[in-house]
């Protein structure tokens, strides 16, 4: 997940998704040898304090009893497809939503982000879209479904041939390297890094409703 600062920044940025994992590119995350197998496809997530939104009736109250409406994102899914050096990941997702007035028939539109990170923190596109929720007359909860993709390039997301060799490369007892973790050295780390790329979806949320989500 992204830290507060770097998610911070995404939001300002204001520029535009459960990975497919198969046998294909080697990724370490710790320790000697392979720890992980996946394709190109970016995983997806929800950062930190944006897989939530809460609005009050008045601008700038944070009371419980000012609460309008609180929603949720669920049931994130992906699908990829790598077919082309153009690699298309998609999510799609469930927002559920609980408002406290439900005297009349009501409609919600909220905002949402779709971000394509690579190494953790640089941003590669970022797109906002809206999800609307309906309330009949009387309903207290809805619920509505919304999508997000992104591309990824293909060569970008792919190791070069000597960081996987020195990765995937047998050792035997008594060789030199044999207790070494491959990432200890700083330019396999930075290559497995800048090939990483992630596909996260949350709410457009205001500084205010951000610091409210970490705060709460």
């Amino acid at each position: 997940m992204t830290s507060r600062s770097s998610l911070l920044s995404i939001l300002a940025l204001g520029i535009a998704l459960a990975g497919c994992r198969s046998e294909g590119e080697l990724v370490i995350d710790q320790g000697v040898g392979i720890t992980a197998v996946r394709t190109a496809c970016p995983a997806v997530g929800v950062p930190d304090y944006t897989g939530d939104i809460t609005t009050f009736r008045s601008p700038n109250s944070r009371l419980a009893s000012d609460i309008d409406v609180t929603a949720a994102i669920t049931n994130v899914r992906s699908t990829c497809n790598e077919s082309g050096d153009r690699v298309y990941s998609e999510a799609t997702f469930d927002v559920v939503a609980r408002r406290t007035d439900v005297s009349a028939a009501r409609q919600v539109t909220l905002p949402y982000f779709s971000t394509v990170l690579r190494g953790g923190s640089a941003v590669v596109t970022k797109r906002v879209g809206s999800v609307t929720l309906n309330f009949p007359a009387g309903a207290e909860r809805a619920q509505a479904s919304a999508k997000a993709g992104g591309f990824v390039d293909r060569a970008e997301a792919t190791l070069p041939a000597d960081i996987r060799e020195q990765i995937t490369r047998r050792r035997k007892p008594g060789d030199p390297d044999a207790a070494l973790d491959p990432l200890a050295d700083p330019a396999v780390r930075a290559a497995v890094q800048r090939a990483t790329f992630e596909l996260l979806v949350g709410f457009q949320l205001t500084e205010a409703q951000l610091a409210y989500n970490a705060t709460r």
